[in-house]
């Protein structure tokens, strides 16, 4: 293996290369790397100054994931990066591409930094659960104060080269060759005296300290409820900048850094970063012949296929849009035009980016016109026999080997595929509203659907930047089922004695940015209503059924759309529980002979979370889901399951298998079926194991 640093002598500059593909992850070897060159070009006479620079696609993009919390070997990063800053001779950072975290704490103890003109910089290790441990929580707001350090740093978003330009965060933009622009800023730098400049003597942004210790205090008002600790720890260090001499502030970073990253959140973040990359490796890629894709018809204009379409012009491809009737086609068509007039005028895109994107969409009501596309997305009404009706006139005109998609959220793939002469070429995708927005999508494997129609499902997928899951044919799926089991387990506690806003403000206090029946009202309670009665003929006569949900769907109450729901939503202040529901809840606890208990949030949250787990346990077990991490990654990206919890599985995890285990057993005289414990808890259990093992 070749050296993952190198350092060679160009007219007195030594030039540091870092090569640890594919993004030059900041590791251990990299960190002894840089060590022992850094200090060879200091030790050498002939050295005037030390250029740093990056092969491959991008400078350093962060630290290696895979080290975090294990035990840290030496050098650490901000050892690395005290070379640099206190180096004798000038050092010039070559940025491009992505530099971020660690790679921007690099760059940030040089003493200049040139950077070309599409990259970006960023300090994103609070979606990590962690905060910068190379310095940049002390370097940054030297430089920029505090405001601007803490939007970087608690927002976790990189930012252009232009405005770290405008921030003073960077000396000068390249426009072509970084690397030689570093070189010549170099040479010119020696020319005018080998002037050092290091980032911690610099006092740019501590000029004002009202103004730096006003701006700390407003950011900790606003994020004080914050559930992350790195985000505390993070507004901590960024005023220890002001305040303490650089050496004791960079020591309080380390040690809040030591701290958050072996904290549950960070841990459960980690898991999340790793569970998304795991998703997208499936069996069917394996040896796969990728389908081509160069275009794609959307079968209905409505809400959710208006969206789809969006998210593939977006991804560059040409789009032919069907729907039955001239106006509903205008009305779809009117949608994808809205959307970009408001990214336009909200500075998303510009005015040409959009017409490109509009100029490729073809609007029509002829099922004819879908013959040259590569893939159909059926996204017509969720009822089977309209979808078998659209199937039958797309069998008819699809080209061979042309990839049918349904857009479906419960139904049976295999059956659709059924009806069909080419049931190898049918793969469920199950998009999340809004289409364009949402990064999941389900990819739905039915018992025919030809591997390479898979393997085509992911490829696209990454083109339409979704994260993708691979998911069995299952009445709902994974995250429908799921989420079935969440909302009965609350149904549940709703006829024994909760209210529907104390069960949603338990689920807030979890993390979940609105509780299970503030989301029925926004999606509409018909629809979940529609399910139950699709599944009224499979349920057993023994299992507990609640109906609250369609009591209130009679008086014709849907939710948001109607103005009533669980909630009254026509009233100036938001909505309000709806009292009319609070007494069906009463006469559905009568009729059933239900003595109303009180139920505390953590036996709210418990009985949601492990009916989760317990539901992604079986669906493992059946193999609808490939592992138990796909099932969180699912609840993160189409749900709203909070992300420092890592998921349900992972949360179960974290509490503890033979509690949950326990927990299920000791309520399942309430409902043996559903409260049933999955066996894959007995199986990881007796072996020491937990669902991350998996």
């Amino acid at each position: 293996m070749s050296e993952p640093v190198t350092l060679r002598v160009e007219n007195n500059i030594a030039v540091i290369t870092i090569d640890n593909p594919p993004v030059n992850a900041l590791s251990h070897a990299v960190r002894t790397g840089l060590s022992r060159q850094i200090q060879a070009a200091i030790s050498d006479d002939a050295v005037k100054a030390i250029v740093l620079v990056a092969s491959g696609r991008t400078f350093p993009a962060g630290a290696d994931v895979r080290e975090f919390g294990r035990p840290r070997e030496t050098p650490i990063l901000s050892q690395v990066c005290d070379l640099l800053e206190t180096s004798p001779k000038p050092t010039i950072a070559a940025v491009h591409g992505n530099a971020l975290g660690g790679g921007f704490e690099l760059a940030l103890a040089c003493h200049y930094r040139v950077v070309l003109n599409n990259a970006k910089l960023g300090l994103p290790e609070v979606k990590l659960g962690v905060l910068p441990g190379g310095g940049g929580t002390q370097r940054v707001p030297r430089i920029v104060g505090a405001e601007a350090a803490l939007d970087l740093m608690l927002s976790g978003k990189p930012i252009q080269a232009k405005k770290a330009l405008g921030l003073g965060l960077i000396d000068k933009i390249a426009e072509t060759d970084v690397d030689d622009a570093a070189l010549a800023m170099a040479q010119q730098v020696v020319l005018e005296g080998a002037k050092t400049r290091p980032t911690r003597d610099r006092a740019d942004g501590l000029q004002d300290a009202v103004a730096f210790a006003n701006a700390v205090a407003a950011r900790r008002k606003k994020m004080k409820n914050d559930p992350l600790p790195s985000v505390a720890r993070i507004i901590d260090c960024v005023e220890a900048a002001q305040i303490l001499p650089f050496e004791a502030g960079i020591a309080m970073e380390r040690t809040a850094f030591d701290d958050c990253e072996t904290g549950p959140e960070a841990t459960a973040m980690r898991h999340a970063f790793f569970a998304e990359r795991r998703a997208a490796k499936v069996p069917e890629l394996k040896g796969a012949t990728l389908r081509p894709v160069t275009s794609i018809g959307v079968v209905g204009a409505g809400t959710m296929g208006a969206g789809i379409a969006i998210a593939c012009l977006d991804a560059g491809f040409p789009v032919v849009l069907v729907e039955r009737d001239q106006d509903g086609l205008e009305r779809g068509v009117q949608r994808i035009v809205s959307n970009y007039d408001k990214s336009v005028a909200k500075g998303r895109i510009d005015a040409a980016t959009g017409e490109g994107r509009l100029s490729r969409l073809t609007g029509t009501t002829n099922m004819q016109d879908l013959t040259p596309v590569d893939l159909i997305i059926e996204a017509v009404f969720e009822d089977e026999d309209v979808k078998r009706n659209v199937f039958a006139q797309l069998d008819e005109v699809m080209k061979p080997g042309g990839i049918l998609a349904t857009n479906t959220s419960y139904l049976d793939i295999d059956a659709l595929a059924a009806t069909i002469s080419r049931p190898q070429d049918v793969v469920g995708y199950h998009f999340f509203s809004p289409a364009h927005i949402m990064k999941l999508l389900e990819i739905v494997v039915g018992e025919k659907t030809d591997p390479n129609v898979v393997a085509t499902g992911f490829e696209l997928a990454r083109k339409l930047r979704k994260v993708p899951v691979r998911a069995g044919v299952a009445d709902g799926f994974i995250g429908n089922r799921v989420l079935a089991a969440y909302r009965l387990a609350a149904d549940f506690m709703l006829e024994d004695g909760a209210t529907p806003a104390q069960v949603d403000a338990a689920m807030r206090a979890f993390g979940f940015p609105i509780g299970p029946y503030q989301v029925l009202d926004m999606a509409g309670l018909d629809i979940s209503w529609a399910r139950r009665k699709r599944l009224a003929a499979t349920r057993a006569p023994e299992d507990r059924y609640v109906s609250i949900g369609d009591k209130i769907c009679e008086q014709g109450w849907f939710g948001q759309k109607a103005g009533r729901g669980y909630y009254i939503h026509d009233q100036e202040d938001g909505p309000v529980e709806n009292p009319d529901v609070l007494e069906i809840i009463e006469d559905e606890r009568r009729a059933q002979g239900i003595t109303p208990r009180s139920f505390s949030d953590q036996e709210i949250q418990d009985r949601c979370l492990f009916a989760m787990a317990n539901e992604g346990a079986r669906l493992v077990s059946e193999g609808v889901a490939l592992r138990p991490s796909d099932v969180d990654v699912v609840l993160l990206y189409g749900y709203g399951f909070p992300r420092h919890r890592g998921g349900p599985m992972m949360a179960a995890d974290q509490v503890g298998l033979l509690k949950v285990k326990n927990a299920l057993t000791s309520w399942r005289a309430e409902e043996p079926r559903f409260w049933a414990p999955s066996p894959l808890f007995d199986e990881l259990i007796k072996n020491g194991r937990k669902f991350g093992d998996l």
